[in-house]
């Protein structure tokens, strides 16, 4: 069973929001999934978009597969390096703000 993956690494957005986004299009059809996320009103969509082009394209050039009968098999969200940065507060002090990253994985499989 051939599976086209397609990775998305060091995305500067919070994976809490990105896996809201991912459940919307787990096993569902390609085409069905794309259209999800062209008129879903979510900050992840549009990396989420970009990285289903990229597996669609993989599958259909490196996979020989046939992207019509292609299927959102399996797509993760794990959590990427934090960038820390520093607010100033009241008296002196310094308030830290996590800037979250997020490594994004997506396996698309020809369904039967």
């Amino acid at each position: 069973m051939a599976e086209a993956k397609a990775y998305l690494k060091y995305v500067r957005i919070s994976p809490r929001k990105v896996k809201v986004v991912l459940d919307l299009i787990r096993n569902k059809p390609a085409d069905y999934a794309m259209a999800v996320l062209q008129h879903t009103p979510k900050a992840a969509c549009e990396p989420l978009e970009k990285l289903l082009k990229s597996a669609m394209a993989n599958a259909e050039n490196n996979h020989n597969m046939d992207v019509s009968k292609l299927y959102v098999a399996q797509c993760s969200v794990s959590q990427g390096p934090i960038l820390k940065r520093i607010r100033p507060r009241a008296q002196g002090r310094a308030f830290r703000i996590d800037k979250k990253t997020s490594h994004i994985t997506m396996v698309l499989k020809e369904a039967e």
